[in-house]
This record gives structure tokens, sequence and C-alpha cells, in this order.
């Protein structure tokens, strides 16, 4: 398993009239919590988008548990439980200042060859960044 965590601030254009982050955005937060735990290891979108492959979600799932309010630093954690194959499955844990958990959320992403339009299995040495993970469970 590979968990990685980083933090995002609500802003003021991400909430709404009550002072709650709009529904809409939790699925971004997501997004960077993604991109930067592919940072982490030394990926990114656009590296794997220059071998000819594109990661389009095919799934999102969302439970709101309390809400994220205007200015509160959120804590993004972002859960790989299994090693990708043809999709790439993430779990998503926020939690706000308070360590308190706020949202669950999933997606899927599929793998996809942009030259034929057509699944594939994730790159091997995109795997590699990630069986080291994997190797003792």
């Amino acid at each position: 398993m590979f968990v990685y965590s980083t933090k995002i601030r609500v802003r003021y254009a991400e909430t709404d009239q009550m002072g709650y982050m709009y529904h809409g955005n939790y699925a971004q937060f997501y997004e960077v919590g993604r991109v930067e735990m592919l940072r982490s290891l030394g990926s990114s979108y656009r590296a794997i988008e220059e071998s000819g492959i594109i990661m389009p979600v095919v799934e999102l799932r969302c439970k709101f548990i309390r809400p994220a309010r205007y200015d509160e630093e959120i804590e993004v954690r972002v859960i790989l439980a299994k090693l990708p194959g043809l999709r790439m499955h993430f779990t998503y844990e926020l939690y706000n200042e308070s360590g308190v958990l706020i949202n669950i959320g999933e997606t899927s992403l599929a793998f996809v060859n942009t030259k034929i339009n057509r699944p594939c299995h994730a790159p091997e040495d995109f795997l590699n960044k990630f069986k080291a993970y994997f190797e003792h469970s």
C-alpha cells in the first residue's frame, strides 16, 4: 500500500454563501492529491502523456461527512491499495485542521493508448515507482 499526504487551503472562491467548500471542488482536491503523489515519486501526468498514454477518470465517488470551510487547511490523504493494471484506483481521506475526517472519496483512472484510443496496461517504468510499496503486502 502507498499513502501520500498533502495540504491545501480552502480559498474563498471555492466556497458557497455559508462559507462551506462547494461540493464540486472536492474532486479538484482529489486531483491535487494525485498529482502531488505522482510528483513525490518522480513522475507526472505530463511524462505519462508524453509517452502516449492518457489517464481519464472513469469513476468518481464522494461521501460528505462534515464541510470543509473557508481558509481551513485541509489534509488530503491519497491511498493506493494495489498496483495499477488497466486501471488505477485511488481512495482519498480529507481531514480538517483539527484532524477530523470530513470527506471520503474514490476515483478510478484508466490507462489509454492515445495512438489507438484503447485501454492499455500501466507503463512498466511507471509501475516500477510503486512496486517497492507492494512487495511485502
